[in-house]
């Protein structure tokens, strides 16, 4: 594949890494109480109470669904620029509200906040990134979004081991209630996200809006030529310009019952639809979520739990670097079904050592197998997929669509797991994501077709 050589790298990289911070963001928020978790449940009274742990692990996905509705309309009507600012603003919000709560419900609404934030964030950034980005190196380019969300990840988690002191072997609930880490520390683990969270408010203000979304409003064509001019050269920006406008005729930024009754979009929204919501059911982010219940389970102590959330960050944060390698060489459908396959067989493999009581380390071994093959394919090519797959003139509506199915299967995954572990115990509930994941493989090799190299103009020729 031949990639032209007159792009403005250092302006493309920018701003795509800039609209990514809301990936950093997210992922940081969205672990970063996977640490905290053993300290603020003694201290708002809720250890040993399945029901209520479960709803505030789970409470921003709330937000995360209202966020994620509202970015499809408000970002078709405000421009995907604005949206980012917004979500920054809530991140900042959040951070700080949640550090400095002082009781359960307090928590919860900061978390839902942050949340709505994740919602934008999760929706928009990939979205813009491929709005940018030429076709020939989307795929990477998007997976820089999954790059920062797991750099997020890895950071909540060398900062919640790095603030949290350390704690005895044996510790009992009171003790913990009383200690620094749970009057304190864990309040500093979510203090610690305002800081990017503000530097992502400042940029944000210094990138352009998307030529696409631009592009709806034939006035302003001169603008969005000069951006494409910016990012590739004049002959890229005629031929670009060009293609966007052979996808944008008269009314194309008007969503009716019609458009979506179409046969040729109604396919393509639930092919969207069923990816988004199979990345969060094969059962990955339970590992992130629920670290201390899977590490414990296996023999760890809590002090233990902490240092190897950091391996398992770690092993994500190198493998989503492989992903982003192989994206574009070797296509999103491959990775897909590799990833679908893979976790599989290693959720069956993590299921029979849990059932016949194997712990330590080769549990630990397979856990960073599933991690890694999860982040190397399903978790970056994912959103590679969504933020290809739907039409110019409903981009910002369908990507909301997909998004708030994603997250309404996280909160279902999330909500469920304390529950299905009590049940089916740790070895039923990993059966059960394998089996899920034999779903996903099928679907995948029957419906999705192969976008790599692709003009976002060329996909939406191809599917409707």
């Amino acid at each position: 594949m031949t990639v032209k050589q007159n792009y403005n790298w250092p302006f493309l990289l920018g701003i795509s890494i800039t609209s990514a911070m809301g990936g950093l963001l997210f992922g940081y928020d969205w672990v970063v109480i996977g640490g905290a978790k053993p300290f603020y449940e003694p201290f708002f009274g809720i250890s040993g109470n399945p029901g209520m742990q479960g709803w505030v692990m789970s409470c921003a996905l709330v937000g995360c669904l209202g966020g994620s509705v509202l970015s499809g309309w408000l970002s078709d009507r405000f421009g995907r620029k604005r949206l980012l600012i917004l979500s920054a603003a809530l991140f900042i919000l959040a951070s700080i509200g949640t550090g400095s709560s002082g009781s359960t419900v307090q928590f919860i609404c900061y978390r839902i906040i942050g949340g709505i934030g994740i919602g934008l964030a999760s929706n928009l950034s990939p979205v813009y990134i491929a709005e940018v980005t030429p076709g020939n190196v989307r795929g990477a380019f998007v997976s820089i979004n999954q790059l920062t969300i797991v750099t997020g990840i890895l950071a909540a988690q060398l900062i919640n081991w790095q603030i949290a002191r350390p704690v005895p072997e044996v510790t009992t609930i009171e003790e913990i209630m009383m200690s620094w880490n749970g009057q304190t520390g864990w309040r500093w683990m979510f203090y610690a996200c305002s800081v990017p969270a503000f530097l992502f408010f400042i940029l944000m203000w210094l990138v352009p809006e998307s030529p696409r979304w631009l592009a709806r409003d034939r006035r302003n064509h001169l603008k969005v030529h000069r951006i494409l001019e910016r990012i590739g050269g004049k002959q890229f920006a005629d031929e670009e310009l060009n293609s966007i406008e052979l996808t944008l005729p008269g009314k194309a930024g008007k969503i009716t019952g019609r458009t979506l009754k179409d046969k040729r979009i109604s396919k393509v929204l639930v092919l969207g639809i069923v990816i988004a919501v199979f990345q969060q059911w094969c059962g990955i982010n339970v590992i992130f979520n629920y670290a201390q219940e899977i590490f414990s389970g296996a023999g760890y102590s809590v002090s233990d739990i902490l240092f190897n959330i950091v391996i398992t960050g770690s092993v994500n944060l190198i493998f989503t670097f492989a992903g982003m390698y192989a994206v574009d060489r070797f296509g999103r459908k491959i990775l897909m079904l590799a990833g679908a396959g893979g976790l599989a067989g290693i959720f069956a493999v993590i299921g029979g050592m849990y059932f016949v009581h194997l712990q330590g380390i080769p549990l630990l071994i397979m856990v960073v197998m599933a991690i890694a093959c999860y982040s190397m394919s399903l978790a970056p090519v994912t959103w590679v997929v969504l933020s290809e797959i739907f039409p110019n003139r409903i981009r910002g509506f369908a990507m909301s669509i997909a998004t708030f199915a994603l997250w309404a299967a996280c909160f279902v995954l999330t909500y469920t797991f304390p529950i299905l572990n009590n049940v089916l115990k740790a070895s039923g509930t990993f059966w059960l994501y394998g089996f899920i994941c034999i779903l996903g493989f099928w679907f995948i090799l029957k419906r999705l077709p192969e976008t790599r190299g692709k003009s976002l103009e060329q996909i939406e020729k191809d599917l409707t």
